[in-house]
């Protein structure tokens, strides 16, 4: 239960390479219903099993940009060709009702959102490089050429992952959910202002 003398949320923001379960782990976070997620635009396309909306808000790169320049996304990166970023607005609304705001985004964009606002970094790590590329393969057909150049990318991402305040390995999905759980509790009962 939120403390009543707490006037904002808390801002979390979540990270790791691509295929580490990001978006499974937050969907489980989200079922407790005291979390709200924000939700990312994107220039790419949709998934067969994404909504608009739910999993992101899908635009083209003019719409993206327009947005961008006028200065409604809280951060914004360029992963694999597309463009990603976390509308301002929505997240500073959450924040301000006292909600906990899930922010599933990349490392670019985690170091953006830590350098204007107060959050609690998460770093989700895989088991192991072959897991990744397992991960990886699971999603879809892509071409030897992108598979590697997404590896190449965890690689640099995963480097990065001390610079979180917590790493985490996504091994096991209701493990990690659980660890990720007591981690926001924690920074929540502390109220120190992260």
């Amino acid at each position: 239960m939120k403390d009543p003398a707490t006037t904002t949320g808390l801002l979390v923001v979540i990270s790791g390479p691509g295929g580490v379960g990001k978006g499974t782990v937050c969907q489980e976070l989200l079922k407790d219903g005291d979390l709200a997620v924000s939700v990312s635009v994107t220039t790419r396309a949709p998934r067969p099993d994404e909504k608009e909306g739910r999993h992101y808000y899908f635009r083209t790169r003019a719409e993206f940009e327009r947005l961008r320049a006028e200065g409604r996304l809280l951060e914004s990166a360029e992963v694999s060709g597309n463009l990603y970023g976390t509308p301002r607005a929505e997240v500073e609304k959450l924040l301000a009702a006292g909600k906990t705001v899930i922010l599933e985004i990349d490392v670019q964009g985690g170091r953006q959102v830590k350098s204007v606002l107060p959050c609690l970094t998460i770093f989700l790590m895989p088991p192991s490089r072959e897991e990744l590329e397992a991960r990886f393969c699971r999603r879809g057909a892509d071409s030897a050429q992108v598979m590697a150049a997404r590896m190449a990318l965890a690689v640099e991402e995963i480097a990065a992952a001390a610079d979180y305040d917590f790493v985490v390995v996504n091994d096991e999905l209701a493990r990690t959910v659980t660890e990720v759980r007591q981690i926001i509790k924690t920074a929540r009962e502390k109220g120190d202002g992260i």
